[in-house]
């Protein structure tokens, strides 16, 4: 656990850096596809109830770029197979997994807090 270093939360903040990697709405979604293992472009869309194509390729662009998936294969992205690198294990079978959990477990509690607001 990380204590002390953050107590001022300025822009450097660890917290900062872990919120930014599940700050946009469909990268968690992409990670935790990945869980399941190594996945062409085309699998994932189908994988992935109501993502765009645009969507996908803006997240699978932006985790390549944190070093949070790796591309391999295919000369295009559709002939392309994705997986999650080993930081990128860490993250989703780690903070990522017991994030879906926690929501999981409190789900009741987060939609009637949704309902009264």
């Amino acid at each position: 656990m990380i204590e002390g270093s953050c107590q001022t939360f300025v822009s450097d903040c660890q917290v900062r850096a872990a919120a930014e990697l599940i700050s946009h709405a469909w990268d968690p979604v992409v990670l935790s596809a990945l869980r399941l293992g190594p996945t062409r472009r085309k699998e994932l869309l189908t994988r992935i109830a109501g993502v765009s194509d645009k969507v996908l390729t803006q997240a699978l662009r932006r985790l390549r770029a944190r070093g949070l998936i790796v591309r391999s294969g295919g000369a295009g992205q559709a002939g392309a197979v994705y997986r999650l690198s080993p930081l990128g294990e860490s993250f989703a079978n780690g903070p990522l997994a017991q994030l879906a959990q926690w929501a999981a477990d409190n789900q009741d509690d987060l939609i009637a807090s949704s309902a009264t607001s």
